[in-house]
């Protein structure tokens, strides 16, 4: 059975794969595409091979063999993403933890769970995404699982992922933008190698200095470079310009050199209040001289929209689901359940182009569902979809159970 209620998003599929770029695909081979993207969208149960083999015309064998075979998600989450309307566009990456048993697994290990915040058995991936800052949302471009490591560590793994991917990361930003455990002089230093600007936070405890700006003194001996260690609880004025952005937001700025990173910085040192009490004290960072605090503070802060793209992944298309061990198969299924909600974020753009209303994966899970069970009674009990009478009551039914109609 081949699901065709969602004509908005099978030509957005579509659209992409006659693209010269998948020209090399047999026409078989872009109906399987189609059909995974749909059903991951439809099911709402557990994602499986057999689950899928449950609600579709396909053996479990067969989607075995065809997740087997590898696809270029980032080529086609670059395209789906080109397609849209940003303005103001950072590349975010962060790992997600996936929880997986067994040893014979590609990739299986100990590794950190934010959730559980311990170290804990299973799977790593490394995803990107491109964030709209304006709209405040993300979309998945491509996850690549951590292999066994050998002589490296995890942060040289990620470091190498930059390097591999900076070409379709630069087609639409030059900002590479993660949380403060990257806030390493190593990441720093291929960043800017890349040609590519990094903004995240820094540790409290930072150890920043002043820039000394005033006139040489003439005095024999290598001329000053530093005014005194930066204590960001109280900032010199005589360095630092204060913005301040609203009653809960004070932002001081200023050019600092850090002994971490052996270079001069942006530093935004982001003052949170309520109620004219402070409550939090935030320090973020950019390696572009040019780039005012406000914006530093809020591209930072736009990061943390991937994490949102792996909630509703985790939660409504399957994301920990795989039954797979090999490479290929979890690779295949990592990047096609998060670009499955990429589709339906898509979606969701289209029809609500002043975005009045927040995205809801729940919603766009629950639509799918309904569609696909109408589907089998359209077919079974012979009803025609067409006429004016059963278009009203299938709409009504498409949106049957939805948090917010």
């Amino acid at each position: 059975m081949t699901i065709n209620n969602h004509p908005n998003t099978i030509s957005l599929i579509n659209s992409v794969l006659i693209a010269n770029k998948f020209s090399f695909l047999k026409a078989s081979r872009k109906k399987f595409i189609l059909t995974v993207f749909l059903y991951f969208l439809s099911i709402k149960d557990r994602i499986n091979f057999l689950q899928l083999e449950r609600f579709s015309d396909y053996s479990e064998q067969y989607f075995r063999i065809h997740f087997e075979n590898k696809f270029d998600f980032q080529s086609f989450n670059l395209s789906l993403i080109q397609q849209q309307d940003i303005n103001a566009c950072i590349i975010a990456f962060a790992p997600s933890y996936i929880p997986k048993s067994g040893k014979s697994t590609f990739g299986v290990n100990k590794y950190w769970s934010g959730c559980s915040k311990q170290a804990k058995w299973g799977l790593d991936i490394c995803g990107f995404a491109a964030v709209d800052v304006n709209r405040k949302t993300a979309f998945h471009l491509n996850a690549v699982q951590t292999p066994p490591l050998e002589n490296m560590t995890l942060l040289v793994h990620y470091c190498s992922l930059l390097v591999e991917n900076h070409m379709y990361f630069k087609e639409l930003s030059n900002y590479l933008v993660a949380d403060a455990y990257f806030s390493k002089a190593q990441v720093v230093e291929t960043a800017l190698s890349l040609d590519m600007h990094f903004i995240s936070r820094l540790r409290d405890d930072v150890n920043l200095k002043y820039i000394y700006r005033s006139e040489k003194t003439g005095k024999p001996g290598a001329p000053k470079k530093y005014d005194g260690k930066v204590n960001p609880r109280f900032p010199d004025m005589n360095h630092f310009s204060k913005i301040v952005v609203c009653d809960e937001l004070t932002i001081y700025s200023a050019e600092v050199y850090s002994v971490a990173f052996d270079r001069n910085i942006n530093l935004a040192i982001a003052v949170f209040s309520k109620d004219g009490k402070e409550m939090a004290r935030k320090l973020y960072f950019s390696t572009d001289p040019q780039m005012n605090a406000e914006k530093i503070v809020k591209y930072c802060r736009s990061r943390f929209q991937i994490e949102f793209i792996y909630r509703d992944t985790k939660q409504h298309c399957g994301l920990t689901h795989c039954q797979a061990r090999s490479r290929n198969k979890l690779d295949f299924h990592f990047n096609a359940a998060l670009t499955a909600v990429n589709l339906a974020k898509i979606e969701w753009l289209q029809s609500n182009p002043q975005a009045n209303q927040s995205f809801s994966m729940s919603d766009y899970k629950t639509m799918y569902s309904n569609d696909l069970l109408l589907k089998v009674f359209i077919r079974k009990f012979g009803i025609n979809p067409n006429t004016k009478k059963n278009k009203l009551i299938i709409n009504e039914l498409r949106n049957y159970a939805k948090v917010a109609v």
